[in-house]
C-alpha cells in the first residue's frame, strides 16, 4: 500500500497546514530532501493544544499532542507535495517537549509523532534517527513542537 493509502486506512483527519508565524518556510525543498519546520499542536479546527506536560497534562496527553504535531507535519507536506507519496522516508525527527524540571520520558511523548510515521510509511521508511529533548517553554505554551527532515522519492 501507499503512504496515502495507509493513512486514510488510520482513519484520520488532517489539520489544516499551519501558516508560519514568524520569518521562516513551513518546508524547504533541497533535490531530494524536504526539511520541514517545527510544527506545533494544531488542531482540526485550528486551534492549539496548550499547556506543560507534568504541570497541565499528563505523559499520555502529551503524547496524544505529539501525534497531533505529526498530523500538523503530513498536513504541510501534503499541501506542499500534493501527495505523502511524494516521501520515501523518514530521515530525523527533532522533538521538543513543554515540561517541568522533573519531567524525564520525553522520549514517550515524542513517540506519539514517530508512531503516526511508522504507520503511514512503514517501520522500514517511517522510523528515522531522533532526538527528543525538554524546553523550558515553547511558543503560545504549545506542549510539543517538531521538526522533521524527509527523503523524497
Amino acid at each position: 500500500m501507499t503512504p496515502e493509502a495507509y493513512f486514510e486506512k488510520l482513519g484520520l483527519a488532517l489539520p489544516p497546514a499551519p501558516q508560519p508565524l514568524g520569518v521562516y518556510k513551513p518546508l524547504l525543498l533541497d533535490g531530494k530532501y524536504c526539511y520541514v519546520s517545527g510544527h506545533g499542536t494544531v488542531q482540526a479546527d485550528g486551534s492549539l493544544i496548550i499547556g506543560r506536560i507534568g504541570q497541565d497534562l499528563s505523559p499520555d496527553e502529551g503524547k496524544l499532542a505529539a501525534r497531533q504535531v505529526g498530523l500538523a507535519i503530513l498536513a504541510t507536506l501534503k499541501a506542499n507535495l500534493g501527495s505523502l507519496n511524494r516521501v520515501k522516508r523518514v530521515i530525523k525527527v527533532l522533538g521538543m517537549v513543554n515540561c517541568v524540571t522533573s519531567f524525564e520520558k520525553h522520549p514517550f511523548i515524542i513517540n506519539g509523532c514517530s508512531e503516526l510515521f511508522a504507520q503511514v510509511w512503514g517501520e522500514e521508511n517511517g522510523i528515522g534517527v531522533r532526538s527528543a529533548v525538554g524546553m523550558g517553554s515553547l511558543p503560545d505554551n504549545i506542549p510539543v513542537e517538531i521538526e522533521a527532515l524527509f527523503e523524497l522519492h
